[in-house]
């Protein structure tokens, strides 16, 4: 993929850290252009813009002055997004509006304003960060897994809208991924040793997924040699979703 993205500019939400930040390493290393949108961005941070995805003026300005700046748009990556734990009892409405405006409404904004510079290129896609919790049950994630559900629908109702303008849109689904985020829910945990375990073990292959191997699935989606691969949703979950295997 050495190269894929050369003269490409692309928007990485969520990017200072975590999967989002492998995401921006990657696709620099492929020769991309890469604005990193956060609410939160440290100095030293190559072509940081501090984006709230919950304000659509604050992202309409990120995507303005990014065009300004790099270029144009060519590929956007929604990958800001937020947790939540817990059964429908434990979530009040306002958490369950507070969490669906960061990772549903959230990366409407970003594709919305990125829209009208997306249809200017040759090489339009969008990547939005999906989760295992689309297609499976997990205990207590019925806020998170809703929201996801939501962001894998949405995908394949973006891509049948703009296929015919030349812009791909795609999911990729993570499992359980080693993310500053599970960080906190292990230290969180009474007996953090054993919640990693059941966590690595839920997944088939026996571990948590790197952040780099999600960064990996973004870079094949967006990239332009990808151009027949459109409403897909990639699974990178160690076979969580479809394997099913005995006992060992």
């Amino acid at each position: 993929m050495t190269g894929a993205f050369d003269g490409l500019v692309a928007i990485v939400t969520g990017g200072a850290s975590g999967i989002g930040a492998a995401i921006v390493e990657r696709l620099r290393a492929d020769g991309a252009r890469v604005a990193v949108f956060d609410r939160e961005v440290h100095d030293g941070l190559e072509d940081a813009y501090r984006v709230d995805v919950t304000d659509d003026a604050s992202v309409r300005a990120g995507v303005e002055q990014v065009a300004a700046d790099l270029g144009g748009v060519d590929v956007v990556v929604n990958n800001a997004g937020i947790g939540a734990q817990g059964t429908i009892e434990d979530n009040d409405d306002a958490e369950w509006h507070r969490v669906f405006d960061v990772n549903v409404v959230g990366a409407v904004r970003v594709a919305r304003a990125a829209l009208p510079h997306l249809r200017r290129s040759s090489a339009a896609a969008i990547v939005n960060t999906c989760s295992i919790a689309a297609t499976a049950g997990l205990p207590a994630r019925a806020l998170y897994g809703a929201t996801k559900g939501a962001v894998q629908s949405l995908t394949l109702q973006m891509a049948a809208d703009h296929l015919r303008e030349g812009i791909r849109v795609n999911c990729v689904n993570p499992g359980t991924a080693d993310t500053p985020w599970i960080g906190r829910l292990l230290e969180a945990a009474p007996d953090p040793a054993a919640e990693r375990a059941a966590l690595d073990a839920r997944q088939p292959h026996g571990r948590l997924v790197k952040a780099e191997e999600v960064a990996d699935a973004v870079a094949y989606l967006a990239s332009p040699r990808a151009g027949s691969t459109t409403g897909v949703a990639l699974a990178v979950d160690g076979g969580m979703q479809g394997l099913r295997l005995r006992p060992e």
